[in-house]
């Protein structure tokens, strides 16, 4: 079981890769939301150069922004920097395609997407469709400095519904999930990949109780309130376009939140949804931040739990969690897990 951190991708604070260096942690995941935070390749270059060890790629990449072939040139020139270090994640854009005001690209055009991106990703030649068009094509200067192949640039690919999780096993050397997973439901999510040696991480964060506190005292709703929230946005946009049901964790308060979010025109309604996404929460969201919202998107417990729960989750097949603090304590938090957590592993 290894510890990562998604990063909100910011150009100017490369210290905070520093520091995850520093603490131990296994992996930067630099998130791809173009219209959100910094970009996310100019954001890893300085964070490639400014570490030695720690693992750095995608968390995840967008397929519907990024042609296959500019995304593997983008992940060849990271390797070029951190040479064995770098690895891709991909995936159909559930934040960044709906803040543009468009639906992530469909479970067919991921599967041919990743069908290219994952020989490009070695170097090698493939034919691919653009514009109506199809053609071969292949890095050209790949020994001439400008890129590396020669390290293994591992592909992870984001998956929550069992179509695109089995693209995962196809094409795939891992898979991405979102949320705070128990055993029972990774042993059923590991098994649509139809692969035993899949790898897999989860997007949550993490919060140590403090003696004598529980899960909804106010230090914890700050520390997992912008997870919880954007666990909210990503719920709405599922039961707005596809039909899915609300989670049982909304349920007392879903109307109002639909209520609020539906008073905004629907014109502009995508630029309202995921205001603060994984950063903050913006104050009229404040009271949809519940104990039972934190609890179902985020691991909260004493250290010896937490490491308990990991140790049972790594037995289960998940394979690394991935953490995304809200940025006005991240660095608190990625010391608090540094400290408390992982010398119990």
């Amino acid at each position: 079981m290894e510890i990562g951190v998604c990063v909100a991708s910011d150009v100017s604070d490369i210290d905070y890769a520093v520091l995850a260096e520093d603490l131990g942690y296994a992996a930067l995941w630099y998130a791809d939301s173009q219209m959100i935070w910094s970009d996310v390749f100019a954001t890893m270059a300085l964070a490639a150069d400014r570490t030695s060890r720690i693992r750095i790629g995608t968390g995840v990449a967008v397929a519907g922004t990024r042609p296959a072939t500019v995304l593997a040139a983008e992940m060849a020139t990271i390797n070029r920097l951190a040479p064995g270090r770098t690895f891709c994640g991909v995936g159909s854009g559930n934040t960044a395609m709906r803040i543009m005001g468009h639906k992530p690209v469909t479970i067919a055009e991921l599967d041919e997407y990743l069908r290219v991106l994952r020989p490009l990703l070695r170097g090698e030649e493939v034919s691919f469709a653009y514009r109506g068009k199809q053609a071969r094509t292949k890095h050209l200067m790949p020994d001439a400095g400008f890129v590396d192949f020669e390290h293994d640039i591992p592909l992870h690919v984001s998956g929550f519904g069992p179509r695109s999780i089995a693209l995962a096993g196809k094409h795939g050397d891992g898979l991405v999930l979102g949320g705070a997973l128990t055993p029972p439901v990774l042993g059923a999510l590991k098994g649509l990949t139809g692969r035993q040696d899949m790898e897999i991480t989860t997007l949550t964060t993490m919060i140590v109780l403090e003696p004598g506190e529980d899960a909804g005292s106010d230090r914890v709703k700050a520390e997992g309130g912008s997870m919880a929230v954007s666990g909210l946005h990503y719920a709405y946009e599922q039961v707005a376009q596809y039909g899915a049901a609300p989670p049982a964790y909304a349920q007392p308060f879903w109307d109002e939140y639909v209520a609020q979010v539906e008073a905004v025109p629907v014109e502009r309604r995508h630029l309202h949804v995921h205001r603060g996404h994984c950063c903050w929460v913006e104050p009229d969201e404040e009271r949809f931040v519940t104990r039972e919202a934190i609890e179902a998107t985020c691991m909260v417990g004493t250290a010896e739990e937490l490491a308990a729960r990991l140790r049972a989750l790594g037995e289960a097949g998940l394979t690394q969690v991935m953490i995304l603090p809200p940025l006005a304590c991240k660095e608190k938090v990625l010391r608090d897990v540094a400290e408390q957590v992982m010398p119990l592993l």
